[in-house]
């Protein structure tokens, strides 16, 4: 069975650090593009992060640049979401994703496979 299971999301104030993994079964990882999601309350899901199959390349939404991280091993065919200085507004089901094309990487109609949400709750 294909699946990508995230994990690491929870409670924690504003400023704090937290990290996200999303791990593939079934498949590996490595030949995919990987894309980080949000979906907070009453909104559309957002693209927050994505990285290139060989993890060389990376994209971020300008709300996150310099705060979030992303990277993969491809070893342990997972990929990881460090997020710091967190914010009220980050708060959402946090979503990885599997997908083929680089180009609009932060798209979600750019992606076939995807996890389970978690949920992230950022207290100020």
């Amino acid at each position: 069975q294909v699946r990508l299971v995230v994990s690491g999301g929870g409670l924690v104030q504003a400023g704090d650090s937290q990290r996200l993994s999303c791990a593939a079964s079934g498949f590996t990882l490595d030949h995919y593009v990987i894309g980080w999601f949000r979906q907070a309350p009453g909104m559309e899901r957002e693209g927050v992060s994505c990285i290139s199959s060989s993890g060389n390349m990376a994209y971020y939404a300008d709300s996150v640049k310099g705060r979030f991280t992303i990277s993969r091993d491809n070893a342990e065919n997972t990929v990881y979401l460090q997020m710091n200085s967190l914010k009220p507004e980050g708060t959402a089901a946090y979503y990885c994703a599997a997908g083929r094309g680089l180009g609009h990487c932060l798209r979600t109609q750019e992606y076939d496979n995807w996890g389970q949400g978690i949920q992230v709750i950022v207290s100020s």
